[in-house]
């Protein structure tokens, strides 16, 4: 009942309706996902428009119960721009919100010049808003698709050899999430070795895995729309004494922030509790991104855990908590975990192991 949210936030601000034509955003309203069509929230439904490719399985989605209450599908009659020009007609809108971040200027002129009679203005942030905090169905979602990405790093250290590249870890692990219940990717899948690994967002090569240096996977399962996401840093071959310091002192940074974590906490502190461990052990120039950032249906949400961040960690939120040193020419370590924010600390959601593992 997303769509009863939205309705509620938009009229109290003079709009009749609020119109999505981006595809995130209508699966949250819809739970129906389709890559060309509209969603548009009135007084009385949250009403679905699509195509002879998605209709079918809209309404038999819709027969089922797997479909919000208040949503119903409707097919193009005269196609997309047209038919939400009738349907604002047939609501008699005058008044149509938009978020400004995810309409098109040429989206926006069409728009004008078919909805005769309709004024469209900005709401910043319509659905964002409501997504930072999940539902209990929505974290229930996220812990599945966490579930698949745990079991794809027990399975991989059983794949990890001298002879595989960087490209065949990679495939591995999504192959893995894919025939384990994934229903996508959450994200192009890192696997980087050696000195590789100290690109913090380094693409997988033909290289083959390195000995006796880092090797560092990021990746992360999409299950009913929902994001995961984890990182951990091993070895192939032995660890030098340096590497065991890196390691651990990102581990302990991760751990000290993960302690604090809690609802009231910002995002500044607790990205601070962090960056302070790694600073004072002399590494501080060498952790350049974030601590953390929330997920959901994408795999960047709000709020955040950053020295610029303007937020506030709330009860219900979802955030990484992903530390890392990057040295060039060295390589690198990221070790990160997903956990949910509770009033009096946070649940960690990421079981694999986090111990400097040595294959």
């Amino acid at each position: 009942m997303n769509g009863r949210k939205i309705f509620e936030e938009i009229s109290k601000a003079g709009f009749d309706c609020a119109l999505f034509l981006d595809e995130t955003s209508q699966y949250y309203l819809s739970d129906f996902y389709t890559t060309d069509g509209a969603v548009i929230v009135s007084e009385n439904e949250t009403a679905l428009l699509t195509d002879s490719r998605y209709i079918e399985a809209a309404e038999n989605d819709k027969k089922a119960g797997k479909l919000s209450s208040d949503v119903n599908a409707y097919l193009f009659k005269s196609g997309l721009y047209a038919d939400i020009a009738e349907y604002f007609a047939g609501v008699n809108a005058k008044r149509v919100a938009v978020d400004p971040a995810l309409i098109t200027v040429r989206q926006l002129d069409i728009l004008k010049e078919r909805c005769e009679g309709v004024e469209f203005g900005y709401v910043s942030d319509i659905c964002l808003n409501y997504r930072r905090v999940k539902t209990p169905e929505e974290i229930a979602k996220i812990k599945h698709a966490q579930s698949i990405t745990d079991a794809a790093f027990t399975h991989i250290l059983g794949f990890i050899n001298e002879g595989r590249t960087e490209l065949e870890v990679a495939a591995e692990l999504e192959y893995f999430m894919r025939s384990h219940g994934a229903n996508g990717l959450a994200f192009e899948t890192i696997a980087v070795s050696g000195v590789n690994s100290s690109l913090p967002h380094g693409v997988p090569t033909e290289a083959k895995l390195t000995k006796n240096a880092f090797f560092t996977m990021d990746y992360g399962a999409k299950y009913a729309g929902y994001c995961s996401d984890m990182t951990r840093t091993v070895v192939l071959g032995k660890a030098d004494e340096e590497m065991k310091r890196i390691y651990n002192t990102v581990l302990t940074a991760q751990s000290e922030a993960m302690k604090h974590i809690r609802a009231g906490i910002s995002g500044i502190d607790a990205d601070k509790i962090a960056r302070d461990v790694i600073t004072d052990a002399g590494y501080g120039k060498y952790f350049g991104h974030s601590l953390g950032h929330s997920l959901g249906l994408e795999i960047h949400e709000l709020p955040s855990a950053s020295p610029k961040s303007k937020d506030t960690l709330v009860a219900g939120n979802i955030v990484t908590v992903e530390p890392g040193i990057y040295i060039p020419g060295v390589g690198g370590v990221r070790i990160e975990n997903m956990v949910l924010v509770t009033e009096d600390g946070c649940e960690n959601l990421t079981e694999s192991d986090r111990s400097l593992i040595e294959l």
